[in-house]
């Protein structure tokens, strides 16, 4: 009997033919040739953290959770050389004994370095990009078995299209990241009213270095997050032991799971219960290591779905997802998150040719979210808004060449590295076409 895998959400599943584990860029290419031969596909599948089913393997899968740590460094440059299965935690600290640290994370770091970046993945910040803007380099191991290296300068349609290629090129074997050297943020949250953070958000993405607000719904309440560098002569003076397990194993974690699973047993308690929610937030003001301040555990599990839409319709997003929420025919107990990137000349990057703002759309697991996740599809796409490639929706190709201005590039780089599509699976079959 072939071994099931499902994602972090069980959104996605899949029984693959067979699992191979490769320790070596040589291993890697075997894989790929032998399952050519054999007629099948072949999928990387990371740590299973996207929620659309870009990672689902039918044919052979590959699991690189043996390919992983830093190959090299270069302490004045920053180019990190780093094996694609290395988790971006194991990265964090890896860097962080080096001295070095990435520019921008994300909130979640169980995610391989090679499938964040393949999927785009990013955090927040006006004036930085997502994840694949800090990649220098990147070798792939392509559909012959054959290994080439891309870069701005080397094979340059290539790099612009595998910075974020959704594995629909090739297995990443190993990438060039361009780091910083080591800092320390100085965070600060703060709880508000939505019509305020809305009518500050422009002011504050100029000054801040990371912003972003939890909106709950239901409600008028939010959690801002300011996440500032601080100057590399300043200590930093993170929460206490017992401050950091309270507020994140015991309040986010515990407390907070106990509310969802209340939500989904009694499903007319998630109104209310979404605004005691926002009433039982507190403040926090803490300076730690980078990494240390981005990432947050996240063990209380959901669906999401995201899209990045012009920076200008923020507001018009927003305000149409309010008043949505209030006609729908059930509560919604998981915050609303909103950040920003700039924009990037990535070919499929969310933030491509446009400055950017991200709004994501969860609810807890086994409540209702379809209504939801639909209207807000609907309110998104009408501004143009892009979906996240490892979040839920349900655009097809020929929506999303309307959104990409080298959507056709990129199906031009896949035609040239694999004809026969021996990297696809049925979801990028959906977004990028057969």
């Amino acid at each position: 009997m072939k071994a099931q895998w499902t994602n972090w959400a069980g959104t996605a599943s899949a029984s693959p033919h067979r699992v191979e584990r490769p320790a070596s860029t040589d291993a890697i290419a075997h894989a790929i040739t032998s399952a050519r031969a054999d007629g099948r596909s072949v999928r990387p599948r990371g740590s299973g953290h996207s929620f659309s089913e870009i990672a689902v393997a039918p044919g052979v899968a590959l699991d690189l959770d043996a390919w992983t740590g830093i190959i090299s460094a270069d302490a004045a440059s920053g180019l990190v050389e780093v094996r694609s299965g290395t988790t971006i935690a194991q990265l964090n600290a890896g860097l962080e004994r080096l001295g070095l640290a990435m520019a921008n994370l994300g909130d979640i770091d169980a995610q391989t370095i090679s499938g964040a970046i393949s999927t785009g993945t990013h955090g927040t910040g006006a004036k930085l990009g997502g994840l694949s803007t800090q990649v220098e380099s990147l070798e792939l191991v392509l559909a012959d078995g054959s290994v080439t290296s891309c870069s701005a300068n080397e094979n340059p349609d290539l790099f612009n299209a595998a910075r974020l290629g959704l594995g629909a090129l090739g297995v990443i074997s190993t990438l060039t990241l361009r780091c910083v050297p080591a800092f320390v943020l100085h965070a600060r949250e703060t709880t508000g009213h939505l019509d305020w953070i809305l009518e500050e958000f422009d002011d504050l993405t100029a000054v801040e270095d990371h912003v972003e607000f939890h909106w709950f719904p239901h409600g008028d309440g939010v959690l801002v997050k300011r996440n500032n560098r601080v100057p590399d002569d300043h200590e930093a003076r993170p929460l206490s032991r017992l401050r950091r397990f309270y507020e994140y194993e015991v309040m986010e974690n515990t407390v907070f799971g106990l509310v969802t699973r209340l939500a989904r047993a009694v499903p007319p308690t998630a109104r209310p219960l979404t605004k005691l929610c926002a009433a039982a937030l507190s403040e926090r003001v803490y300076s730690d290591r980078s990494h240390r301040v981005f990432v947050s555990p996240r063990r209380v599990r959901f669906v999401e779905s995201e899209y990045a839409v012009p920076r200008e319709a923020l507001h018009e997003v927003v305000r149409g997802l309010r008043a949505a929420v209030k006609k729908l025919d059930h509560g919604v107990i998981v915050p609303v998150e909103v950040r920003t990137a700039q924009g990037d000349d990535i070919w499929l990057s969310t933030a491509s040719g446009r400055d950017s703002a991200y709004i994501a759309v969860h609810q807890f697991l086994g409540m209702p979210y379809r209504e939801y996740f639909d209207a807000f599809e609907r309110i998104a796409t009408s501004v143009g808004g892009r979906p996240h490639w490892g979040k839920m929706h349900t655009l097809g190709a020929g929506a999303l060449r309307e959104r990409y201005p080298h959507f056709d590039d990129f199906r031009r780089v896949r035609d040239e590295v694999d004809p026969e599509r021996v990297f696809t699976n049925p979801y990028l079959d959906r977004v990028l076409g057969a």
